[in-house]
C-alpha cells in the first residue's frame, strides 16, 4: 500500500492509473456483450447515439459501444503479447552483451544493429501480407515482438556496461557469484526501470503499428480492434457523412490509451529507479 500511495503522489501516475482502469473496465464489458461484433446487419444500420445504442451503430449494423469494448481488449492483447515476448529476447541479449563483452558483445550488437537499420515497417508489411489469413491477435503480437526488441536491448546493454565497472560487481565476482546470480541479484534492480519503461513503450508501439496495419487492410478486418474500427469508419466515409461518433470512438480510445501508457512509463520508471529511491529515503530522514 505504501508503494501505491507514493506512486499516487505523481499526477502522471494517478491520471494514467485512472484512465487505464476505465479502459480495462470498458474492455471487460466485452465478455458480457449481447452482440457478436463479427456479425453484420444484426441491428439497424447508421443509427445515431441513443439510449438503446449509446454510441450509435455503424454502416455494418454493429453497435459501436460494444465494438469499442472488443477493440480495446483485442488491441491490448496484441500489445501485451508483443511487449512480454520481446522482453524474453531483450533482457538475455542485453545482459550477455553488456556483461560478457568481447566477441559475444560484437555478435549480439551486430544482430541488434541489423534490426535497427533495416526498414522494419516494410518487412512487417510484407510478412503481414504473406501470413494475413493466419494473422490472429497472438500471431500479430509475436510478429511484432520479433522486431520490437533491438533498440531496447541496446539501451539496457549500456546500463549493464556501466554497472559492470562498479565496485559491487568485482565484490560479487570475488565472493563466488555466478553470471546468472550476478545478473538477477545485482543488475536487475538497476535495469528494472528500463525494462518496465521499454515494455510499456513496446506496447504503445505495437498498438500504433496494429492500427497502421489495419488501416492499410493488412490484418484480419473481421476482428474488432482499434485499427479495424478506424478502417471501417474510413471505408464507409464516416467523415463525409457526418457520423463523427463512429470515427471519434476508436480515435479517442487510442489517444487515451497512448497517453496513459506514456505517463505510466515515465512515472513508474522514475519511482523504480534506485537513485530516486535513495533520494526519497534521504528526504524522509531529513523530514
Amino acid at each position: 500500500m505504501k508503494v501505491l500511495r507514493d506512486l499516487l503522489r505523481d499526477y502522471r501516475f494517478t491520471a494514467s492509473f485512472i484512465i487505464l482502469c476505465i479502459l480495462l473496465a470498458y474492455s471487460s464489458l466485452s465478455f458480457f456483450s449481447p452482440i457478436d461484433p463479427t456479425v453484420w446487419v444484426a441491428i439497424a444500420r447508421d443509427q445515431p447515439p441513443s439510449s438503446q445504442h449509446l454510441l450509435g451503430t455503424d454502416s455494418r449494423g454493429i453497435d459501436i459501444f460494444w465494438s469499442g469494448a472488443f477493440a480495446i481488449r483485442n488491441s491490448l492483447i496484441v500489445a501485451l503479447v508483443a511487449g512480454v515476448v520481446s522482453r524474453f529476447i531483450t533482457i538475455p541479449v542485453a545482459m550477455l552483451a553488456g556483461y560478457k563483452g568481447g566477441m559475444t558483445d560484437r555478435v549480439l550488437m551486430f544482430i541488434s544493429d541489423s534490426f535497427l537499420v533495416i526498414p522494419l515497417f516494410l518487412i512487417i508489411v510484407l510478412l503481414a501480407v504473406l501470413i494475413r489469413e493466419n494473422l490472429s491477435l497472438v500471431t500479430l503480437g509475436l510478429l511484432l515482438a520479433c522486431f520490437g526488441w533491438a533498440w531496447d536491448a541496446r539501451v539496457i546493454r549500456s546500463e549493464i556496461l556501466s554497472l559492470r565497472e562498479r565496485g559491487f560487481t568485482q565484490t560479487a565476482i570475488l565472493s563466488g557469484s555466478g553470471t546468472m546470480q550476478l545478473a538477477l541479484k545485482e543488475y536487475m534492480p538497476f535495469v528494472t526501470p528500463l525494462v518496465f519503461a521499454t515494455l510499456i513503450n513496446v506496447m504503445a508501439w505495437a498498438i500504433g503499428l496494429e492500427i497502421t496495419l489495419a488501416i492499410l487492410g493488412l490484418i484480419k478486418l473481421d476482428i474488432p480492434t482499434l485499427g479495424t474500427m478506424i478502417f471501417w469508419a474510413l471505408s464507409y466515409q464516416a467523415i463525409l457523412l457526418g457520423r463523427w461518433y463512429w470515427l471519434l470512438t476508436p480515435v479517442i480510445l487510442s489517444v487515451l490509451l497512448f497517453i496513459a501508457l506514456y505517463w505510466l512509463s515515465v512515472s513508474s520508471s522514475e519511482y523504480l529507479d534506485p537513485r530516486s529511491r535513495i533520494q526519497r529515503v534521504g528526504q524522509s530522514l531529513r523530514a
